[in-house]
């Protein structure tokens, strides 16, 4: 795959047809009243994805930080709500059906953007029965066109096939997990290309906790690149969308700027052999 097929403004098509940006901005632990300034910065960097959860209590502040960038002076680009793809997840499968509506339209209404691109089920836990009690919940919230598009996170394989066994009236385009070169979770992203499901990969970076591996430090030498970058540009050459957090300027533009080298065969490999199933946050995919 050539370098140049990754920039900012590279997207990925999914399986519903539609397409959403190669690269996010991951606002996890970003707090709402820190968020404005990381958002604002990677509009203006070129960056079109932005995700968000219910429990990362932040969804008013980016809505609100994209709504203003966009109506400011600093939108050069012309931009409109139809060029950002807004992420945002349910925090909680347990509760009933119409809880789960409501808490959706909630999210909806908190970000102020009109509707939401993407709503995720955030996790497995609450057992089958509430988990397809979510999915349909989120069906009608597409239906009622408050959502664009619906997707799944933190499934593991037995999760997916039971959502897909079930029929669902709209399937998910995007499962969004822990994966990097520490945990290739190798069995879950076969599951979803099995189903036609895109893996959007969180903690794309280990959460900095590898960034001095040999291994790491020897590849970013030799294509001149640093550390992030050679982990961003390995989970987008495994067809992956990676989504790197950060609220540093600096590093917010650099995690961006992965086109100019391409990882050989030989060192995807090589990163591929790194994986020793290191977890940096929760692993809910053996969920009961």
């Amino acid at each position: 795959m050539s370098s140049e097929m990754y920039s900012l403004a590279s997207k990925v098509k999914l399986a519903n047809g539609a397409s959403m940006p190669l690269l996010h901005l991951g606002l996890y632990m970003i707090p709402g009243n820190q968020v404005k300034d990381p958002v604002r910065w990677a509009l203006a960097a070129g960056y079109r994805g932005f995700d968000s959860a219910q429990m990362y209590d932040n969804e008013r502040e980016t809505g609100r930080a994209i709504r203003d960038f966009l109506s400011s002076s600093q939108n050069k680009a012309g931009l409109t709500r139809e060029d950002i793809f807004y992420t945002t997840k349910l925090a909680n499968n347990r509760a009933s059906y119409q809880q789960v509506r409501r808490s959706i339209k909630q999210s909806v209404d908190a970000c102020g953007l009109g509707y939401v691109d993407l709503f995720l089920l955030h996790s497995p836990y609450g057992g089958s029965e509430a988990r397809l009690a979510s999915w349909r919940a989120l069906e009608d919230a597409i239906a009622d066109g408050e959502v664009r598009m619906a997707g799944i996170s933190n499934f593991g394989v037995r999760h997916i096939e039971e959502l897909m066994a079930s029929n669902p009236r709209i399937r998910p385009v995007v499962n969004q997990f822990e994966v990097h070169p520490f945990n290739t979770n190798t069995e879950i992203r076969a599951a979803c290309a099995k189903h036609g499901i895109i893996v959007e990969a969180y903690g794309p970076l280990a959460r900095a906790m590898r960034m001095k591996h040999p291994t790491i430090l020897s590849l970013s030498s030799k294509y001149g690149c640093t550390p992030a970058q050679l982990m961003i540009r390995w989970s987008l050459q495994h067809g992956m969308v990676p989504l790197p957090k950060s609220s540093n300027q600096d590093r917010l533009v650099s995690n961006a700027d992965v086109g100019k080298f391409a990882i050989s065969e030989e060192d995807m490999a090589a990163m591929d052999g790194l994986d020793e199933n290191l977890v940096t946050d929760w692993d809910p995919t053996d969920a009961p």
